[in-house]
């Protein structure tokens, strides 16, 4: 089983870096965020998979459980930009 601190390092490895105010693993390079649940509750091959996926450019991608509103989505976007 894969521990959160295994799947925290696959990520940082990656380019994310933890933020404490959101409780999110944030890059800002490639636009992606993920929540420490979706975190916790996908396995390692699933994150792996959506860390490489290619994004639209220039639009955040937010991996949540459960999709953010449009109004969590616009702050957390005006906060990581």
């Amino acid at each position: 089983m894969t521990t959160l601190a295994t799947k925290g390092q696959i990520l940082e490895d990656a380019g994310y870096a933890y933020n404490f105010d959101h409780i999110i693993y944030v890059n800002r390079n490639t636009k992606k965020a993920f929540s420490v649940q979706f975190v916790e509750d996908h396995d390692e091959e699933e994150l792996k998979s959506r860390i490489s996926e290619n994004t639209q450019a220039g639009e955040w991608r937010f991996y949540f459980n459960s999709s953010p509103s449009e109004a969590v989505k616009r702050e957390l976007e005006s906060v990581l930009d």
